[in-house]
């Protein structure tokens, strides 16, 4: 690849923030990471990066290299493993992807993962933004609703979530107890996102007026809060909020099926299929210990 060395020099002071902790991370002198720097912009024709008192910051077109040198490099590690007949060691970063809501679940998971691989740099990216795969954003995303269909991703299918809707008790003090006949007289929570993959968020746009829904957040940790308080009827999973009033039985159309996404250019990798592998065991277990929770 021409020029792969000034790349990989851009990716590291992307990742690293500073010359001198790119310098570090790659095992040469900081003038020739500068070097490398002003390189691929005059040849780019295009700044990669924001100088400050603080190192460097990198712009949309720094980072957009920066993504695409980290998939490049994560595939020549896997090739050299290969070449090598070795690939054992399970190194470098791993970015996980996941809605808000699920990082309870998860941190303890990739915790005990990464004391099994202490070389290991974890980043666990949360919220509704897909990350692209296809752009090395992440290594393996977490995903509710219908099952992905973007072109050259692997997708398993992970677990069922079966949720609920709820009312808090001060909501049921200042407005009656809601019941599946009086829902239209009621107060909603609803996602920020009118496209919502959610089903029971698709279930909620199709059996409840527009105008019911008074309160709309981003974020499944948003939606619990906004419960909490009483802001109105909204979803959450089944018995993890025990103080809560549960307004009608679950309907099969409620439950969120999730899936484990990977790209297919790193799907084999020794790292990917041993996070992968991981995350499945854990999935077995909260199967074993919360109902609300099943295989596919």
């Amino acid at each position: 690849m021409n020029h792969w060395d000034e790349i990989r020099t851009a990716y590291h002071v992307a990742r690293a923030g500073t010359v001198s902790g790119a310098a570090d991370g790659l095992g040469i002198h900081h003038a020739t990471v500068i070097r490398h720097i002003d390189a691929l912009e005059a040849r780019l024709g295009v700044k990669l990066f924001q100088r400050h008192a603080r190192g460097y910051t990198p712009t949309e077109a720094g980072a957009d290299l920066a993504r695409i040198a980290q998939v490049t490099e994560d595939q020549f590690s896997q090739l050299e493993g290969r070449l090598k007949g070795q690939g054992e060691d399970v190194t470098g970063d791993l970015v996980i992807t996941a809605l808000p809501g699920f990082s309870a679940r998860l941190a303890p998971v990739l915790t005990a993962f990464q004391a099994r691989h202490p070389s290991l740099r974890v980043q666990l990216l949360t919220g509704p933004r897909l990350f692209k795969l296809e752009y090395g954003e992440a290594h393996v995303a977490i995903r509710a609703g219908n099952a992905p269909q973007e072109p050259d991703n692997v997708v398993q299918p992970y677990l069922d979530v079966t949720v609920g809707l709820y009312a808090a008790p001060s909501y049921v003090e200042r407005h009656g107890m809601p019941t599946a006949d009086t829902l239209e007289n009621h107060r909603f929570i609803g996602s920020s996102e009118r496209d919502s993959r959610a089903p029971f968020m698709q279930w909620l746009a199709q059996a409840v007026p527009a105008e019911n829904i008074l309160f709309r957040v981003s974020d499944d940790i948003s939606m619990r809060e906004a419960l909490i308080a009483g802001a109105g009827l909204g979803f959450s999973m089944r018995g993890s909020l025990p103080e809560m009033i549960e307004v009608m039985p679950p309907q099969p159309e409620w439950v969120s099926h999730l899936w484990l996404v990977t790209h297919v250019d790193l799907h084999r990798s020794t790292k990917v299929q041993a996070v992968l592998s991981h995350l499945k065991a854990a999935a077995q277990e909260w199967v074993r210990s919360d109902p609300s929770v099943s295989l596919p």
